[in-house]
């Protein structure tokens, strides 16, 4: 068959049939992806409130509500003391936090199964309102309402970005299972 077709049983990376995806990619890509948005509200910095989404925590829910399996509920610890480094939160908020966020989405999983894109982005944008309001709470500055109303920018540009997060989670998930090696 390759004698009259060469191209018909290869792809870019030559043999369909003896390729697998790399083993340190796999596993590395969904949490290099989440500490690199822990650091880029770093780089943007705010007068007096932020302004930038909490990428870090947008980056995790979509790991989590697009493959429910691969992190496990542990992981907001460490990814959480991560972001608290660069966040300007008190040290424990973020763990704290995001423990409780991978606790939540975990009893919704359970208790619906199959979901569709809409469940999807009411329970993350649920899951980012309560994340920036309860961060307001945990840094110990008396809330106002004018601290209120001026997070409200942040809440809903978080809110709005999450589909996008989400697509660009779903191209860094076919490049982590992507056939890369030969088995053999």
């Amino acid at each position: 068959m390759e004698r009259y077709s060469p191209a018909a049983r290869s792809d870019r990376y030559g043999s369909r049939i003896n390729r697998t995806q790399s083993p340190l990619r796999a596993s590395i890509v969904p949490y290099a992806s989440i500490l690199f948005g822990s650091l880029v509200p770093f780089i943007l910095l705010a007068d007096v409130m932020p302004l930038a989404p909490p990428l870090g925590f947008l980056v995790l829910i979509a790991w989590r509500i697009m493959r429910p399996g691969l992190l496990p509920l542990w992981v907001g610890v460490p990814l959480g003391a991560f972001d608290d480094l660069f966040s300007g939160q008190p040290f424990g908020s973020a763990v704290l936090l995001w423990s409780l966020t991978m606790i939540a989405l975990e009893m919704i999983e359970t208790r619906f199964p199959w979901r569709g894109f809409w469940q999807d982005w009411f329970s993350a944008g649920l899951a980012i309102v309560l994340y920036i309001f309860a961060a307001m709470a945990v840094s110990s500055a008396a809330p106002t309402i004018h601290q209120l109303i001026a997070a409200v920018p942040q809440v809903l540009l978080s809110v709005l970005l999450y589909p996008i997060i989400s697509r660009m989670i779903a191209w860094l998930d076919r490049y982590r299972l992507s056939r890369s090696r030969r088995i053999g």
